[in-house]
């Protein structure tokens, strides 16, 4: 078994912890979050990986931690803005790679695919333009699923 509710509540915890996000929030926003810098964590893969043994596979758990920022004046302020809560919130992942033992391991530098990393662009949500960066949190799971014949 996977664990996720445990594991997305130790991100929750990263992110609320840091003082750099104004809302964190366990799952994907439909609406415009409003001015300041804000967190939304929820799941975006789930992988078997080769590591797994002959009677268990485990897994690769993929989550997304979306932290996005309203376009306001100054616009060259944004990129500082959100990249600093990146870098936070990535700090702060290395500090604690196991989850608190819920997890082997989170896949910092990508032995099982995509590495813990960030992707910026841009997201429209209510008619507001939001730039965001897309944390992927790579997230080893060992014995999540039992294999029987």
């Amino acid at each position: 078994m996977i664990g996720f509710e445990s594991i997305q509540d130790h991100l929750i915890s990263h992110a609320g912890r840091l003082g750099v996000f104004d809302t964190v929030n366990g799952h994907e926003t439909m609406n415009a979050p409003g001015r300041g810098v804000h967190a939304e964590v929820y799941v975006d893969t789930i992988d078997p990986i080769r590591s797994s043994g002959l009677a268990a596979t485990s897994a690769r758990l993929g989550m997304k931690v979306r932290i996005s920022t309203d376009m306001s004046e100054p616009q060259d302020g944004i990129d500082p803005r959100i990249v600093g809560a990146a870098d936070a919130f990535i700090g702060s992942i290395h500090s604690d790679f196991e989850l608190d033992g819920d997890a082997r391991n989170v896949d910092l530098l990508g032995t099982y695919g995509i590495p813990l990393s960030g992707r910026s662009g841009y997201l429209t949500r209510a008619s507001l333009q939001f730039r965001v960066i897309d944390v992927i949190v790579p997230i080893i799971i060992n014995d999540a699923w039992s294999q029987e014949a």
